[in-house]
């Protein structure tokens, strides 16, 4: 019974220490702190500034359902306060997004055009397999004598 214990134990310590489940927990970590700072952003400064325009908040409207002390509310104010603050911070987040996907992109250009560059200096040493200038008649790498291929 004890071996089937010390395996599991085992299998878990695979398992949280993978790349992944490592990677997942910082996500969640940075997620956290993130949403703090979109929060903060649309509370604070995005908010207030939609405020000026309209002037209107929402939290306050309530509908009441029947008479009395204990009778049911309908809060939808709230709920649309959540709607348009959801709304704003998923716009921001889709800006945010959008500007790395540009980042991302112009510097994948950016190394493909280094790479073409590359291609086209270049050729592989048939014996080592290293990159070797395409000029070069000797491999820097293994010394071979590189002959050229007449098509």
């Amino acid at each position: 019974m004890m071996k089937k214990k010390s395996g599991i134990i085992e299998e878990f310590k695979k398992f949280i220490t993978r790349g992944n489940v490592m990677d997942m927990a910082v996500g969640v970590i940075v997620g956290g702190a993130f949403t703090t700072i979109v929060t903060s952003l649309n509370n604070d400064i995005i908010s207030p500034i939609l405020g000026i325009f309209g002037g209107v908040d929402f939290s306050d409207l309530k509908l009441v359902m029947g008479s009395g002390e204990n009778a049911p509310v309908l809060k939808y104010g709230s709920f649309l306060t959540a709607v348009i603050n959801f709304l704003i911070i998923a716009m921001i987040i889709f800006l945010i997004v959008r500007a790395m996907n540009k980042i991302n992109e112009s510097i994948k250009a950016k190394l493909t055009d280094k790479e073409e560059v590359l291609v086209e200096t270049t050729k592989v040493c048939p014996y080592c397999r290293e990159k070797v200038a395409k000029e070069a008649t000797r491999c820097p790498h293994c010394t071979s004598i590189l002959e050229e291929k007449v098509d």
